[in-house]
């Protein structure tokens, strides 16, 4: 009899491990992640860009909030943030708060789904059936949702926005933007989430302009469109969040969906992608927190990363 029941007490014990880990322990466990990207004009000085993503805030995460004014000891040259800072429609002044250090610096942002609308409870189980179906995301074929957020509660973007534009950062929602920075002319050209279909690339098409030193794709969340209209207009370096890294994540194996149509082994860091005969680095953050109804992560720690933009060889 005791052999009978040892195999499934164990699988139930190494579960609930497991589960008080990625719950109690990992999703709590912030780190800091470095990326050179040799992307500047020869003779230029590294740029420090510190990219913030999938803030996910909830009122009362105080660990989190002291971690993301922490960074700001980082002294970045520029902040990108790339959406979904929020996952509490009263969270909005503990945002603010937490980024009013690195409000300080010069910036950059675009909004995600979750800035726009306040979080609603999901089915874990259609994560496996999207790994199963081979949909990398949750409805669409390329993941995205179908009708928006039906029945969603209204974040106070509004009021988001207005703390970002007040600190002088650049909002670059389906619109372009130039900031000067260590002598160099930097062009950022943003779009809103495509995730929720408010991305409008015609808006914002073509290309970077001639007298930039560097331009920039920014966006929440890296569908395929998205990425193919950056690279195939050569823009050589493409910045977003949204998948969490995949959240859950096997050991050894990685991501198991990441809630658009990319491929699981470019679901965070930095890879390239290839569109249109031209090839651009892509950087995908795996962000610092969580919808705050599945507020666990394992194999998949919360980050920033501090990307240090060199010249190119």
């Amino acid at each position: 009899m005791r052999t009978r029941y040892a195999v499934p007490l164990g699988i139930a014990a190494t579960g609930a491990a497991c589960v008080a880990y990625a719950a109690g322990f990992e999703v709590r466990s912030f780190r800091l992640r470095r990326v050179e990207v040799p992307v500047l004009p020869r003779g230029a000085r590294p740029l420090r860009v510190l990219q913030l993503s999938d803030i996910h805030m909830v009122n009362g995460q105080g660990k989190k909030q002291r971690w993301l004014r922490s960074l700001a000891a980082l002294r970045p040259d520029l902040v990108i943030n790339t959406g979904d800072n929020l996952s509490d429609p009263e969270a909005v002044p503990a945002t603010l708060d937490a980024l009013g250090p690195l409000l300080e610096f010069p910036g950059a942002y675009v909004f995600g789904s979750n800035d726009y609308y306040g979080p609603v409870r999901k089915n874990p189980g259609r994560y496996l059936t999207a790994m199963f179906s081979g949909n990398h995301g949750m409805n669409n074929a390329d993941g995205s949702l179908r009708r928006g957020i039906v029945g969603a509660v209204h974040n106070p973007w509004e009021k988001l926005r207005d703390g970002f534009d007040a600190a002088g950062w650049l909002n670059l929602t389906n619109t372009r933007g130039q900031l000067s920075l260590n002598e160099l002319e930097l062009e950022f050209t943003g779009l809103d989430d495509p995730h929720i279909r408010r991305d409008r690339y015609t808006r914002v098409a073509g290309g970077p302009s001639p007298d930039a030193d560097l331009s920039l794709g920014i966006v929440h969340a890296p569908y395929l469109r998205v990425l193919d209209a950056f690279t195939a207009e050569r823009y050589p370096l493409i910045l977003a969040g949204h998948t969490h890294g995949g959240q859950l994540c096997v050991p050894f194996y990685g991501a198991l969906v990441t809630n658009c149509d990319i491929d699981r082994d470019r679901v965070k860091g930095l890879s390239t992608h290839t569109a249109g005969g031209r090839t651009a680095y892509l950087h995908v953050s795996a962000g610092c927190g969580t919808n705050r109804y599945t507020p666990v992560r394992f194999a998949c720690p919360p980050e920033a990363t501090l990307l240090t933009l060199t010249p190119r060889p």
